[in-house]
């Protein structure tokens, strides 16, 4: 395979990643909202399958996590903390896992084949856990997307679920809390942000994922990255 041809996978994954989980939360919100009382209805043990079946579903994309918490915080209330933040720490570290099992090293060879890549790279191993938790942090950026990047990057596992839990307590708190003060379901996932409080908590995160963006990659040199 010629190395033009080597972009072609990693770019159709990542598209799948951001396009995915806007397709299956549209279906899960109709079912959702058509079978709510059975939903209202489950036990404990049903939301442990639940939260176990969306730990594989979150790995591939197929279940948004702020997603899964506004589902999870309107039938269950504050205790949905656990079972949400359970899922996402799994399916970071079995994205992380896949990546390795799937040859890690040489998908990082070909990215630091790259000038450009490589100068990013550099600057995010020397502060990965932060750049982790801004992106994390970030309520734009796709949740398994961002999984894939930080595998792909060669980041230590330690830090990718370090920053990826830290990143994730603002908004998973924030999606919760909404699920649990909704009146009506529908409208809850339908309109998430419909609240002026949500609203302005969602602007406050992204800016702050900005900043820290800009604070941990904007100011680097290319010519303070070594070369490979």
């Amino acid at each position: 395979m010629t190395p033009t041809k080597k972009p072609v996978i990693p770019a159709v994954v990542g598209v799948l990643l951001t396009v995915m989980p806007v397709l299956t939360s549209s279906l899960i919100t109709y079912e959702v909202i058509t079978r709510e009382a059975m939903f209202a209805a489950w036990t404990g043990p049903e939301w442990l399958i639940a939260t176990l079946v969306c730990c594989v579903t979150s790995t591939f994309a197929l279940t948004p996590p702020t997603f899964l918490a506004l589902v999870f915080g309107y039938f269950l209330g504050w205790p949905a903390l656990l079972p949400v933040f359970f899922l996402n720490m799994a399916a970071i570290a079995l994205v992380n896992l896949l990546v390795r099992f799937l040859n890690q090293p040489k998908l990082l060879t070909y990215l630091e084949n790259n000038k450009k890549a490589r100068q990013v790279l550099a600057r995010i191993h020397q502060r990965e856990l932060w750049f982790i938790f801004f992106a994390k942090l970030s309520p734009v950026l796709p949740f398994a997307l961002t999984n894939l990047v930080f595998a792909l990057s060669g980041a230590r596992l330690r830090n990718i679920l370090l920053g990826g839990f830290m990143g994730m307590i603002p908004r998973t708190i924030l999606a919760v809390g909404a699920g649990l003060q909704a009146q009506e379901l529908r409208q809850l996932l339908e309109h998430p942000n419909q609240a002026s409080g949500m609203q302005l908590a969602t602007i406050g995160l992204f800016v702050a994922s900005i900043i820290g963006f800009w604070l941990v990659l904007g100011r680097y040199k290319p010519e303070e990255v070594p070369h490979a």
